[in-house]
């Protein structure tokens, strides 16, 4: 995954570098918010970036009649999964109040059921990737930066034209 980020990298940086700075917000901007809204639709559909689902709960011994809760329903609001971009990155995180949470999750490490209650059991959590680049996020990024970038060199192509 980390190869392919590289490769794309790569070729869009030279690309990038010939829009101004505004221009380049704009497509890290609209890059941010095209990654944010896949992770929401990844998270709620409870799948990791390669495809395969969420590991499942464990079973409980007490549920309430008639209601489905389902695994980080709330991570997906846009109050915590935040999305953020400057004129060289283009970032989606997880707000840092329920960080804490996410991270566990995300790399599968040990936590306490409530960690404000130190006499609470120690459970090691299955991993489940929250945040993730997938291969049609990888598709999209690049259709976002040659849009940004092939309407700047339209402009410019057109600005040579009207100077003859």
């Amino acid at each position: 995954m980390a190869d392919a980020l590289d490769d794309l990298a790569g070729w869009a940086s030279p690309l990038l570098e010939n829009l101004g700075p505004a221009a380049r917000k704009a497509a890290m901007a609209e890059i941010a918010q095209a990654l944010q809204r896949s992770q929401n639709h990844r998270i709620a559909d409870q799948r990791n970036p390669d495809g395969s689902p969420f590991d499942p709960r464990k079973p409980r011994t007490r549920d309430k009649a008639g209601r489905i809760k389902r695994m980080f329903e709330g991570l997906r609001k846009a109050r915590y999964l935040k999305r953020s971009a400057t004129t060289s990155t283009a970032t989606v995180s997880i707000a840092p109040y329920v960080s804490r949470t996410a991270r566990v999750h995300q790399l599968g490490l040990r936590d306490r059921v409530d960690f404000r209650n130190p006499k609470s059991p120690e459970v090691r959590y299955a991993r489940r990737e929250l945040l993730g680049v997938t291969d049609a996020d990888h598709d999209l990024i690049a259709d976002i930066i040659l849009k940004h970038a092939t309407g700047c060199l339209l402009y410019t192509s057109d600005a040579a034209d009207d100077s003859l």
